[in-house]
C-alpha cells in the first residue's frame, strides 16, 4: 500500500512538480500545425536536462508492456487516448493533442498530462477539453482525509454523465512519488465510499480520459499507443497532488 510522504519529501516533490509544469507549459506554446510530435519530445528531453533532472518515463517498462518505454514524451492525438509514441507524424489544423509528461527531480517523481488545440479545433472538441479538465478538479476536490479512493472516481463519473461523454474505465489514476506507479489504483469511476481511506502525505495521480463517443478503448500492438473504440475525440488530463490536512494541493503547477 501506498506510503504517506514525508515533508522534505513534499517539498522536493513540489519542486519537481513546478519544474514539470513549466516545462509541459512550455510544450503546450509550441504545439501548432506542422509541428512532428518527435520534435515535441526532443524539446521534452531538452528541457529537462537543462534543469538536471531525468525524464521519468524513458526507458521505463510498466507492468504488461513488451519492452521499455522508447521516449520521454507521451503524445496522444485525436481518438489516441494515451500513450501515443512521438514519431514522424505532423500534427494537422483541428487536432487535439495530450501531452503527458513525467519528471525525476532528487530520486522522487511526478506526472503531469494536458490536452491542447492544434491551431483552430471544433467547438465539440473545445468542450471535450473543458470538461475533462473540469472532471480533473472534481476528482481532486474529492481527494480528502478520510475520504475513501473510489470516491475520487465517482467525481470524476458524475461530471462525465452529466455532459454524456464515454468515460475510460480500461485505464485510471495511481499513486507517485517513490516510482512512476505506486498503489493505490485510481479507478475514474465510482462507486463511492470504497476502497482505502485516504491519509494525508499521500501523494496521488489524477488523470480523467473522456471520449466523445463510447468509453470503450483498444490496446494497439506496440505495446503502448490506446486509442477510443469507436474512433471518437479522446481528451486526457493530470495533476500530481498531495493530500493534506485540509484537502489536496497540486504538486504539478
Amino acid at each position: 500500500m501506498i506510503k504517506s510522504k514525508s515533508s522534505a519529501e513534499i517539498a522536493t516533490l513540489r519542486e519537481g512538480g513546478k519544474r514539470l509544469a513549466e516545462i509541459l507549459n512550455k510544450l503546450a506554446r509550441v504545439v501548432r500545425p506542422g509541428v512532428k510530435t518527435s520534435d515535441l519530445d526532443k524539446l521534452a528531453r531538452e528541457l529537462i536536462k537543462q534543469n538536471g533532472d531525468g525524464p521519468s518515463f524513458l526507458n521505463y517498462q510498466p507492468a504488461g508492456a513488451p519492452a521499455p518505454y522508447q521516449f520521454a514524451l507521451c503524445v496522444s492525438v485525436n481518438d489516441e487516448v494515451v500513450h501515443g509514441m512521438p514519431s514522424e507524424r505532423i500534427l494537422q489544423n483541428g487536432d487535439i493533442a495530450s501531452l503527458d509528461l513525467g519528471l525525476k527531480h532528487d530520486g522522487l517523481f511526478t506526472d503531469m498530462a494536458i490536452t491542447v488545440p492544434v491551431g483552430q479545433i471544433t467547438r465539440e472538441a473545445q468542450e471535450l477539453l473543458d470538461t475533462t479538465k473540469h472532471a480533473l478538479e472534481q476528482g481532486i476536490l474529492a481527494a480528502k482525509p478520510g475520504a475513501h479512493i473510489s470516491d475520487i472516481g465517482a467525481a470524476v463519473e458524475a461530471v462525465a454523465k452529466e455532459h454524456g461523454y464515454g468515460l475510460v474505465r480500461d485505464l485510471g489514476g495511481h499513486g507517485v512519488g517513490y516510482k512512476v506507479h505506486e498503489e493505490p489504483m485510481i479507478a475514474n469511476f465510482g462507486p463511492a465510499g470504497e476502497g482505502p481511506v485516504i491519509q494525508p502525505g499521500w501523494v496521488l495521480a489524477i488523470e480523467p480520459m473522456l471520449n466523445l463517443g463510447g468509453w470503450r478503448v483498444k490496446f494497439l500492438d506496440d505495446g503502448y499507443t490506446v486509442k477510443t473504440a469507436d474512433g471518437s475525440l479522446s481528451a486526457h488530463f493530470e495533476q500530481t497532488i498531495v493530500v493534506t490536512e485540509s484537502g489536496a494541493g497540486i504538486l504539478t503547477q
